[in-house]
């Protein structure tokens, strides 16, 4: 039988005295959280637990002794085994180190064995034989019974998180997971240190002396009126957008499209999320709001310094100067590519009525563009000036005004695809139903399955003619389509990488990051044990190390839930739907919103 002490090594030198931890439940097993010094008055001792029990909530106990023998303590041993009757357990543990020595030697007693030393009374001989002959069975069973030291860190200990968070009940239960939880729940004993005017003195961590940080209680002060200020202006911004004026369709189709204003009904949430008056009630509360503040710290401090490079040395009087020669040249581009497209592109032999229509007709909605950004031209510094100063409140919101700006000033493109999408989707549909005209099939509606039919020769007829017409005029308008698609995913994919970097920025858990490269050991993924001391004589002592979490499941764990948190189309989906034809929107879901 093996019985495991954890032992703290601040408590390797300690001065002789009590050991208060706790025995873990369904385990053979002790936690070591402190050591009382002597002198105390047991009474005191069982008050001073009581106590801090009632505050933590964890079930501590004394349990044994530990000696450390001085100049002038030469019956300390002997007075300390003497206190197991005032301390009544199933067990005592009797610790003791000497100097010199890295191990400690241990004997474990049972409660009848601690009563049979203490008792005074004098047994007859057969009674005196008969608890002769228990006590040789006794310390057989105690020879057989063999003791671990496991030394650990008790501060990191403390403040590290075992991982996996969410845990069956058998899991929460482990042997490793109650030691954890035990010592983090232990902080009202750590409280008492040797500088206090009270009788008892003990050593573990913090006895040496508590520790403190002007900055955390100074931040501990400004929370809570910050808190107040962020609900008061939350509730006046909830206020202003609860208007009736912009619950109108319009302004609301408008606000549920544009890139702005999704980014900000996420960071009202975040503010909303961090003026909370609770507290956070577990681990991962605390650290999505310790990761939120981060991130909105983050967020303001490069957009900050984005407005600094914007309105210094004029940027944007030259932003403004090269935007309309870039729309001109844009436009006269997609001219050129239109007049190729009426002619013979790449040799090929098009529909001439319709290359004619469709090229007039594209080209007519250039000449309409070219128009208004020239109508705009006097009005673009002042556009771009005012639409810098979003960029106070973070980098995410410049990057999202950006997306709106490139959605406006490519419009035409995207009208271009929508024609062009919509047109060639006609045309598959029609050419896939004509299809089955011909095989004596038609879909059913209702139960949404193909099913047999009966045509005449009328509407077979119309049916071939039409199938002729769509099949002969498909290669004009999917030349079209697939140009101006390709034109579509240029932009799509200028506008997804300024998504992904503003979600980046929103979900990127970077307080969690932060301790995992500074404090590694304050997430936890396991333990690894290596042999500190085996001296004849000795118990065997083992080093427990904590084993950080890996950066992967660090990010996977705390990330702040985003739409692109959410499972987007596959690859083949979206192959599916451009051969189609149907409109894609591959960096969001318009129907997902954040947790």
């Amino acid at each position: 039988m093996v019985l495991k002490i954890f032992f703290p090594q601040c408590c390797n030198r300690a001065d002789s005295g009590l050991l208060v931890g706790r025995w873990v439940s369904g385990h053979d097993s002790a936690v070591v959280l402190a050591v009382i010094h002597y002198p105390f008055i047991p009474g005191q001792v069982k008050q001073y637990i009581q106590q801090v029990q009632a505050q933590s909530g964890v079930e501590l106990s004394v349990l044994g002794s530990w000696s450390l023998p001085k100049d002038g303590q030469e019956g300390m041993e002997s007075f300390l085994k003497d206190l197991s009757t005032i301390f009544p357990q199933e067990r005592w543990l009797q610790i003791s180190r000497e100097f010199g020595k890295t191990g400690f030697t241990c004997e474990v007693l049972g409660r009848d064995q601690v009563c049979r030393k203490n008792s005074g009374k004098t047994l007859p001989p057969d009674e005196e034989a008969e608890k002769i002959e228990e006590e040789g069975g006794d310390e057989e069973q105690e020879d057989e019974e063999k003791v671990i030291f496991v030394h650990y860190e008790q501060r990191k200990v403390m403040l590290s998180q075992l991982h996996p968070i969410q845990v069956q009940d058998s899991e929460s239960h482990s042997e490793l997971r109650q030691m954890f939880g035990t010592v983090a729940r232990s902080q009202p004993l750590f409280f008492l240190d040797k500088y206090d005017d009270g009788p008892l003195k003990s050593t573990h961590w913090q006895s040496e002396g508590r520790e403190a940080s002007i900055i955390v209680e100074l931040l501990k002060q400004a929370s809570a009126p910050l808190c107040v200020l962020l609900s008061w202006l939350l509730a006046v911004w909830t206020w202003i957008c609860n208007i009736r004026i912009f619950t109108v369709f319009p302004l609301r189709f408008l606000a549920s499209k544009l890139s702005t204003c999704i980014q900000l009904s996420y960071r009202t949430e975040h503010l909303r999320t961090l003026s909370s008056p609770k507290a956070a009630a577990t681990h991962v509360d605390f650290m999505r709001k310790a990761n939120i503040v981060v991130s909105v710290l983050v967020d303001v401090a490069l957009g900050v310094a984005l407005m600094w490079w914007l309105y210094r040395d004029d940027h944007i009087p030259m932003l403004a100067d090269a935007l309309v020669p870039a729309a001109d040249r844009v436009a006269q581009q997609l001219e050129e590519l239109l007049q190729w497209l009426m002619g013979a592109p790449a040799g090929l032999k098009m529909n001439r009525a319709l290359d004619q229509v469709l090229g007039r007709f594209f080209l007519y909605h250039i000449h309409l563009w070219i128009s208004y950004i020239h109508l705009m031209s006097p009005f673009i510094q002042g556009i771009l000036w005012y639409g810098g100063l979003p960029a106070c409140l973070g980098l995410t919101f410049a990057l999202s005004l950006l997306s709106d700006m490139v959605a406006l000033l490519t419009f035409h493109i995207y009208c271009f695809y929508v024609y062009g999408a919509r047109l060639y989707c006609l045309k598959i549909y029609g050419l896939s139903s004509l299809w089955r005209l011909f095989r004596g099939k038609k879909w059913n509606v209702l139960r949404q399955r193909v099913d047999s039919c009966s045509y005449d020769l009328d509407q077979l007829f119309i049916g071939t003619l039409l199938f002729t017409i769509l099949l002969f005029l498909l290669p004009t308008t999917a030349l079209y389509y697939l140009v101006f698609t390709l034109l579509r995913l240029v932009v799509v994919l200028f506008q997804g990488v300024l998504h992904l970097s503003v979600d980046f920025i929103n979900s990127f858990p970077l307080f969690a990051m932060g301790l995992r490269i500074c404090r590694p050991y304050r997430l936890a993924e396991g333990v690894k044990f290596r042999v500190l001391c085996d001296e004849p004589g000795t118990a065997l002592h083992l080093l427990m190390e904590i084993n950080p979490l890996r950066c992967g499941a660090v990010v996977q764990t705390y990330r702040t839930p985003t739409y692109s948190c959410y499972p987007r189309d596959s690859w083949a989906a979206l192959v599916k739907k451009l051969f189609v034809g149907e409109l894609i929107y591959p960096w969001r879901h318009k129907t997902t919103k954040s947790d």
